[in-house]
């Protein structure tokens, strides 16, 4: 996830990052503007229109369509920005969750090689559903001489939890901890399933197709109609005026196109792996 100011204006105006859109919409900027261009010389050199032609009325369409347009991608942005900001929930319990297991595994258990166990488990959790919410193949070793057993044709993070859980059993049956306490920690296990379940609705679930298509279609028809109503008042300036218009449109989409799926590798992604090595260091600093 890109670090910034928020008050430093500057870098933000002169400044192009990886994120930036400017850069992938180049080229398309760059063909809005050949075809602004044709438009325009075609009306003012060729076509040679009247001042009051029935063409020069397309810019009512495109004032009443405005309205229209600017609800479509507001929509669109807040809806992937609540998409991303659950991720970041998730995610902030998980780190939360983690430190409480390792808080009250630390009160509970005396044997050292059960705390070592958990030590390189619970961070195992978040190092694997990173991996797991990325679609990458996690190796069956994680951790230097800890042998996860991982099969990789079946859910990962239900393996680790499964393990977590089995391990916690087994403390109970050999009178290591208590029933109460079993239902206690049983409770953190649930929560790292809840969590994962929370983290995969929004990785599987992308905006519905048809709501997604009908926006780029709805940018892309209202922009190609652009030049013929404003060449009348614009000339020649229609050309960056088109294209910018475009590039401000055509922005809002690819920023919520990046944004509503958080658990990839784009610049504006959530950091899973950099949490995930938190959670590891807290835990170790725990138990």
């Amino acid at each position: 996830m890109t670090s910034y100011n928020p008050k430093d204006w500057i870098s933000f105006i002169f400044h192009l990052s990886k994120a930036d859109t400017f850069r992938k919409l180049i080229p398309m900027m760059f063909i809005i503007g050949l075809y602004s261009a044709g438009i325009a010389y075609l009306e003012i050199e060729y076509w040679d229109l009247p001042e009051d032609s029935h063409v020069k009325n397309i810019s009512i369409m495109h004032g009443m369509l405005g309205f229209v347009i600017s609800l479509l991608l507001a929509y669109r942005t807040n809806t992937a920005y609540d998409r991303w900001w659950e991720g970041r929930k998730m995610w902030g319990s998980l780190v939360n969750n983690s430190r409480n297991f390792a808080i009250k595994l630390s009160v509970m258990l005396h044997d050292e090689k059960d705390r070592i166990y958990f030590r390189k488990m619970i961070p195992s959790y978040a190092s694997i559903l990173h991996k797991h919410l990325n679609d990458a193949d996690t190796g069956k070793q994680l951790f230097d001489d800890m042998d996860l057993e991982i099969d990789h044709h079946k859910h990962k993070p239900n393996q680790v939890a499964k393990m977590l859980f089995q391990k916690i059993n087994d403390l109970y049956i050999s009178k290591k901890i208590t029933g109460d306490q079993l239902i206690i920690l049983n409770a953190e296990v649930q929560s790292f399933t809840e969590i994962c379940g929370a983290c995969e609705r929004i990785k599987n679930t992308p905006i519905p197709y048809s709501y997604s298509a009908f926006i780029k279609k709805f940018i892309f028809i209202y922009v190609l109609t652009l030049p013929f109503g404003y060449v009348f008042s614009l000339g020649y300036f229609v050309i960056p005026v088109v294209s910018f218009i475009f590039y401000v449109l055509a922005s809002l989409e690819l920023i919520a196109e990046e944004i509503e799926d958080p658990f990839g590798t784009d610049a504006n992604d959530l950091p899973t792996k950099k949490m995930a090595e938190n959670i590891k260091k807290h835990v170790e600093e725990l138990i």
